[in-house]
């Protein structure tokens, strides 16, 4: 196998944004997409500190630096977000991992830290919308597809999954 990486996993706190939110664009461009789709993703990968209070994130941390994170979020009440409705429930609403440490392990580390985290708090399942490029790692990690849904950028889907615990 590759290097062991020693990985901390820990709750982010409000410190964290700035370089949360660089390693949620980092992660994105790694997939190469055009300059314009990160105008129109822009609010939805910069973690702002309100984000951190009001959602459950944790970081995954190698040699005390931050390398990727992943956040869970609560919607109350279904909710419309452009043509798609997301269900209430849980939803893992990020998984960021910086490009350089990618394939190294580190998101399976955080999905199952994750899966332990809802186990105790008796979540049964979350839900996902995954990148096209990113199917993979959900079909790895055991995630079950339901179906592709529109995205927020004209033309383009993205992949609804649920997740059991």
């Amino acid at each position: 196998g590759g290097d062991f990486l020693n990985i901390i996993i820990k709750r982010a706190n409000e410190e964290d944004s700035t370089e949360l939110t660089s390693i949620s664009f980092a992660a994105k461009r790694y997939w190469n997409y055009p300059d314009e789709y990160f105008e129109i993703w822009k609010n939805e990968l910069t973690i702002t500190p309100d984000y951190l209070n009001q959602n459950t994130v944790y970081v995954a941390q190698v040699d005390g630096k931050v390398i990727g994170f992943f956040s869970i979020v609560e919607v109350k009440e279904n909710l419309w977000t452009g043509r798609f409705l997301m269900q209430r429930g849980f939803w893992l609403d990020h998984i960021f991992i910086q490009p350089e440490f990618i394939g190294k392990g580190i998101g399976s580390e955080l999905i199952s830290f994750a899966k332990e985290m809802c186990r105790r708090d008796n979540i049964d399942h979350l839900f996902l919308l995954s990148d096209p490029k990113a199917k993979g790692f959900y079909n790895k990690v055991g995630a079950q597809y339901i179906e592709e849904v529109p995205s927020n950028i004209e033309g383009r889907t993205v992949s609804l999954y649920r997740f059991a615990i």
